[in-house]
């Protein structure tokens, strides 16, 4: 936090204090304070509305995922520098064995890690709005502790219990030692999750940002030694060492986001109101309204990581009972989807994640203030957001579906490029899952994507039940199970969001304008790969087809009037930003 930053952030609360505590007896103070006249008969919620953020909050969540997104981007970037070599390091055959242990990992971290952070959220930012400063650093307080036992608790049955799993559940002995090198993740990263939740209810998104980074420097410094490191001692040991990256990621980023806390908690706490201006609400109770929320979210978090965990078992049984292949083949294949190809699809929801989280705060806080009007603003930037984010990534991703895998996993068939094909298309479905997901929290309707992305996710496992038993399709049954477990799950949300917000997409600003712009991106990127393979070769001409897809994209987006003036005004710099473009008759009102 800037030191102008905590300026504003204390001013902010010492207003608030003042009119709680009664010392502020003048409505148009607090009219001056923030720059708009009060008058003294209006009500308290028109003042909260002031104090809550409710007109220096513009575009928070857009601006709260611009730094997420920012940081986001830099984590996949770095994350690349971990996948991409460690799959050409130990091959698909170790990143099978590395991607087997994990849907147990994260199943287990959903319960910390998935609904709490977004709970802790949501309730400092409520107390917040509502000027109770300390209640929502006691909901913070509360929430570490129990995140602290969950954490144990977590450890000592993935550390006790993972010979038992890879033998008699998954049935994959040599993802052992991978499973057992994740364990002590499971202490370190509840405790973080704790911290992030508490900045993200504050609307402060760099510290979150700065741990995500950190933690993933050193899962990538850390995972990809060992590798190497281990790899003379057998492939399954190797994976070990990469698993154990994880690890060393959460105590690094649990540490920085500790001493960040540290050096602001002066200032935090300076800004705590006189107790008896607020009702002392008890650990119970707090623990009630964290579970109330986090539940329902932790259930939806964990669907996904528990199908998958039964996905995996189907997966690796089908290929090889159905179709004939041998562990080792079906474990390559399995390490293709889902340590490969999965990772470049996840790689633009990326943005859409910040998106969500951003929005969850904010939208609670409007909520709590019954401000339909920024709901429905907040929900609109949002969702288009996602549709210009996501659109391209799955086009550009399925043109050059073969071309990128070859370039980036060398040493794999090129058949590898066929599994991204299919898996492609969940990138746009699982951005609006996403999205989606984190409106239906912020108005308080966290059980409907929970709802339905257990729908999706039974989808999937029929899907995939049937389809990888295929010959001719095998792990790409696979892929195609995953598409429809999101796009069931994304017009599912889509469905409840215009139900439960009244918000109302226009047709042609909202999916025919992007789409014209992405299908021109679209066959230029084809056909500029084609005329420049010839000449370049495969990697050369897929950076410059990529490079020229964004171009042109970005200019169909002018063009079309797709993208608008107030899309830039919420970037720093933005104002400048818009000249420049009007200047070139690119920028529309």
């Amino acid at each position: 936090m800037t030191k102008s930053e905590k300026s504003a952030f204390s001013h902010s609360l010492t207003v608030g204090q003042l009119l709680v505590r009664g010392r502020l007896d003048s409505c148009s103070v607090v009219g001056a304070t923030f720059g708009r006249p009060l008058e003294c008969n209006e009500n308290r919620s028109n003042v909260l509305d002031v104090l809550g953020g409710k007109h220096m909050s513009k575009n928070t969540f857009l601006k709260g995922a611009f730094i997420l997104g920012i940081s986001g981007i830099l984590v996949k970037i770095v994350g690349a520098f971990f996948r991409i070599p460690l799959a050409n390091i130990i091959g698909s055959e170790g990143v099978g064995y590395y991607q087997v242990a994990y849907p147990i990992y994260t199943f287990l971290l959903s319960f910390s890690a998935a609904g709490f952070p977004t709970a802790i959220s949501k309730l400092v930012s409520e107390k917040r709005a509502r000027g109770n400063i300390r209640g929502g650093h006691k909901v913070f307080q509360v929430s570490l502790g129990i995140l602290a036992i969950i954490g144990i608790v977590s450890f000592l049955f993935l550390s006790l219990g993972a010979k038992f799993l890879v033998n008699n559940f998954i049935k994959s002995p040599s993802s052992y030692f991978s499973m057992l090198a994740l364990a002590p993740a499971l202490l370190f990263i509840p405790i973080m999750a704790a911290y992030r939740g508490y900045f993200q209810g504050l609307q402060n998104m760099v510290p979150t940002a700065v741990s995500q980074v950190t933690e993933q420097i050193a899962r990538v410094i850390v995972g990809l030694a060992l590798a190497t490191f281990l790899l003379s001692h057998g492939t399954e040991y190797a994976a070990a060492g990469a698993s154990f990256g994880a690890t060393a990621g959460a105590i690094a980023g649990l540490t920085i986001i500790f001493l960040i806390y540290v050096n602001n908690k002066n200032s935090i706490v300076s800004e705590f109101q006189p107790i008896e201006q607020y009702r002392v609400e008890s650990v119970e109770r707090i623990t009630k309204d964290l579970l109330r929320i986090a539940i329902p979210i932790t259930v939806g978090a964990a669907v996904l990581p528990l199908i998958n965990m039964i996905d995996t078992m189907i997966v690796l049984r089908r290929l090889q009972e159905a179709i004939g292949f041998s562990y080792e083949e079906a474990n390559s294949l399995f390490g293709q989807l889902t340590g490969m190809a999965i990772t470049l699809v996840q790689l633009p929801p990326v943005l859409t994640t910040a998106l969500a989280m951003s929005i969850v705060p904010v939208i609670a806080a409007s909520k709590v203030r019954d401000d339909t009007v920024s709901i429905e603003k907040d929900v609109k930037s949002a969702f288009r957001v996602t549709l210009l984010i996501g659109l391209p990534s799955f086009v550009g991703l399925a043109v050059l579906s073969t071309p990128i895998m070859a370039m980036l996993f060398p040493k794999e068939p090129p058949s590898a490029g066929r599994v991204l094909l299919y898996l492609s298309f969940a990138t746009l479905s699982l951005a609006l899952v996403q999205t989606l997901t984190g409106i239906l929290q912020g108005i308080g309707k966290p059980e409907i994507p929970v709802r339905n992305l257990l729908i999706g996710a039974l989808t999937k496992l029929v899907v995939t039940y049937i389809l990888t038993g295929i010959p001719f399709l095998n792990i790409k049954g696979a892929a195609i199970g995953t598409v429809m477990a999101y796009a069931v799950a994304a017009a599912l949300d889509l469905v409840a969001v215009k139900r439960n917000t009244g918000v109302k997409f226009g047709f042609v600003q909202f999916v025919l304008k992007p789409v014209v712009s992405v299908s021109i991106m679209g066959g230029a990127v084809y056909l500029i790969y084609r005329f420049m393979f010839p000449i370049t070769g495969n990697t050369v001409s897929t950076i410059l087809s990529i490079v020229a897809g964004g171009v042109i994209y970005g200019l169909m987006l002018f063009i079309t009037g797709t993208i608008l003036e107030e899309d830039f005004l919420i970037l720093p710099g933005g104002n400048k930003l818009v000249g420049f473009l009007r200047r070139f008759n690119l920028m529309k009102q």
